[in-house]
C-alpha cells in the first residue's frame, strides 16, 4: 500500500521464487521522492537507477517500484482509476500506468458500519433508521445546541468535516459562504489545515455565530454528531481518491454534496427527474470546482429539501446503500487470485 511499500516489489522482483504481488494506489500525490543520494545510501542494486524502474527525472521515486514491479495495480475507486491515467491526475506517472493498463484495477473502500451507523452509534444522543427518522431530528437539534446555533428544526443544516486544504474545497465552501447565508441555511464545520483557511473561517464564523458553527481541530464524537444532525454534507474535493465522509453521510441520511470525480463519481448518484424516478438518486454532484457552481447545487439541494416527501424519500434512498467491506472484499479475493495466476504464467 502507498510509496512506503514501494521498494518491497521490486527487490522481490530479483527472487527466483516470490509470492504474487499486489500494490495499491490510495493517493498518487504522495509519491516517496528521495535524491539520488538516498538510493545510493540504501545500497541498491545499480540496474534499479533506471527509467524504467525506480529513477523519475533525476530522484529515486519509491512508489515507481510498485507501480513498475507488482503484479496487479489498484487504487481506491473504479473511476480514480481511469483519472490517474490523464496528466491532470497522474502527477507525470500516466504514461507508466497507462503501459499497465491491463494490470490496474479500481477496488472501493468500504465502511465500517459497526461504527458509522445511525442505528446504534454510541456517539450521538438519539438513534434513527430509515423506518424511524425522529431521532435524526433530535441530534439535528443536540449539533444545533453544541455549537450555539439557533434550534431551528426547518432551518437547513450544512456539515462539513475534513483538512482545511485545496484539494478538499475548502476554499470553494468558504467563499460560497455568503452565498450560502443568503440561501437561509446553517453550517457545522470540523477540520484543521492550511492557517489562512482556518483563520478565515473563524472570522466568518464569529461574525455569524448563530449560522456557523466551528471547531478547528479533530473531535471523533462530534465528527459523528455532524454526520447524524445535518441535512447536507459539503465535500466538493478537487480531486478524491476514493473518500469516506459521503459513504458515511449517506447511512446517516445526510445527502452529500460531491464534485464528480473519484470515489465520489463512484458512490453518489445525483438527484434529477429521471434518478428520482428510478429510486437511483442519493445526493447531488458538483461538476465544476468553483464556489459558484457549488453555492448553486445546494440551492437546487433545498429545492427538494421544501418538499418533505420527495426529502424523505432521498434519505430513503441513501440509507439503503451498501458500501461495507463484503462486496469489496470479494474484488480483492478475485485479484488475488489473478495475481497468483499471473504468477504462475511469468514463471512458465
Amino acid at each position: 500500500n502507498d510509496w512506503q511499500s514501494g521498494l518491497v516489489p521490486a527487490l522481490l522482483e530479483r527472487e527466483a521464487t516470490r509470492p504474487a504481488t499486489l500494490f495499491t494506489i490510495h493517493n498518487l500525490a504522495y509519491q516517496g521522492l528521495f535524491p539520488w543520494e538516498t538510493f545510493a545510501r540504501l545500497a541498491l542494486p545499480r540496474e534499479l537507477w533506471h527509467m524504467e524502474a525506480l529513477e523519475f527525472h533525476g530522484q529515486l521515486s519509491f512508489i515507481k517500484g510498485g507501480l513498475v514491479f507488482a503484479d496487479r495495480l489498484t487504487t481506491v475507486s473504479p473511476t480514480y482509476a481511469r483519472e490517474i491515467r490523464t496528466p491532470a491526475f497522474g502527477y507525470g506517472l500516466e504514461g507508466l500506468l497507462n503501459h499497465r493498463a491491463e494490470r490496474l484495477s479500481g477496488i472501493l473502500n468500504g465502511a465500517d458500519y459497526a461504527l458509522w451507523d445511525p442505528a446504534g452509534d454510541p456517539f450521538i444522543p438519539a438513534h434513527f433508521t430509515p423506518a424511524d427518522l425522529s431521532g435524526k431530528a433530535k441530534v439535528k437539534r443536540a449539533l444545533q445546541r453544541h455549537f450555539g446555533l439557533a434550534e431551528q428544526t426547518d432551518t437547513p443544516l450544512l456539515g462539513v468535516i475534513g483538512r482545511m486544504v485545496e484539494q478538499k474545497g475548502i476554499d470553494l465552501i468558504a467563499d460560497a459562504i455568503p452565498n450560502l447565508l443568503d440561501a437561509g441555511v446553517q453550517l457545522a464545520i470540523l477540520g484543521s489545515g492550511l492557517p489562512h483557511y482556518e483563520q478565515l473561517l473563524r472570522s466568518l464564523a464569529a461574525r455569524h455565530p448563530q449560522r456557523i458553527g466551528l471547531h478547528i481541530g479533530y473531535d471523533e464524537p462530534l465528527a459523528h454528531l455532524i454526520e447524524a444532525g445535518a441535512d447536507l454534507f459539503l465535500m466538493p474535493s478537487r480531486f478524491e481518491p476514493c473518500g469516506l465522509n459521503q459513504i458515511y453521510s449517506l447511512r446517516y441520511g445526510t445527502l452529500p454534496v460531491v464534485r464528480r470525480t473519484g470515489g465520489l463519481a463512484d458512490t453518489v448518484v445525483d438527484t434529477g427527474p429521471a434518478t428520482l424516478g428510478s429510486g437511483k438518486a442519493t445526493g447531488f454532484v458538483v461538476n465544476e470546482a468553483t464556489s459558484a457552481a457549488l453555492a448553486a447545487t445546494v440551492r437546487r439541494a433545498l429545492g427538494y429539501y421544501r418538499q418533505p416527501k420527495v426529502w424523505r424519500q432521498l434519505i430513503g434512498n441513501a440509507m439503503a446503500q451498501d458500501f461495507s467491506w463484503h462486496s469489496s472484499a470479494r474484488d480483492y479475493l478475485a485479484l488475488y487470485r489473478q495475481a497468483i495466476d499471473d504468477r504462475a504464467i511469468t514463471r512458465g
